[in-house]
């Protein structure tokens, strides 16, 4: 868990770090280069929660013998399971990381929602409904595990 006051925004307290996996954490189904290590380092701050429809069927694989939690979702109203998942977490102990347009209600109901822009793009919805966004799934990670620069990012 970590802890942030960011004036003029919310005080923090993030216990659940639920993550998409296509266009997020992986490209093409194959997770990107450093997300093992960050996500094994940010196991002992947050519960890990991968949510995907898995559309290369490469999820469970790649996340192999990491401390996350994978929940593969059905192709219909995955926006909405997301959302819901997210809820069922507590959705204000909740940071969330996604990149697509079935990422857009988990991003804006979390505490903080991140968004990402790589290779594979971002839905303008996913953008709108984030507090931040970066252009690297690291960089997110990064902002997790230096939570001093979101009072940079977020402050008012």
């Amino acid at each position: 868990m970590i802890e942030i006051d960011i004036p003029g925004f919310d005080r923090l307290t993030l216990e659940h770090l639920v993550m998409d996996y296509n266009g997020t954490l992986a490209m093409d189904g194959a997770i990107h280069l450093g997300v093992r290590e960050d996500l094994r380092c940010l196991a002992k701050s947050f519960k890990l929660h991968v949510l995907t429809a898995d559309t290369h069927g490469l999820a469970a694989l790649q996340l192999e013998g990491l401390p996350v939690s994978l929940t593969i979702i059905p192709g219909e109203a995955q926006a909405e399971t997301k959302l819901e998942y997210v809820r069922d977490l507590g959705a204000d102990r909740v940071v969330a990381i996604g990149n697509g347009r079935n990422d857009r209600l988990m991003l804006e109901a979390a505490a903080l929602g991140i968004a990402v822009i790589q290779k594979e793009g971002a839905s303008g919805a996913a953008i709108r409904s984030a507090d931040v966004f970066t252009t690297s799934v690291l960089d997110a990670i990064d902002l997790l595990k230096h939570p001093l620069r979101l009072i940079a990012t977020l402050r008012s």
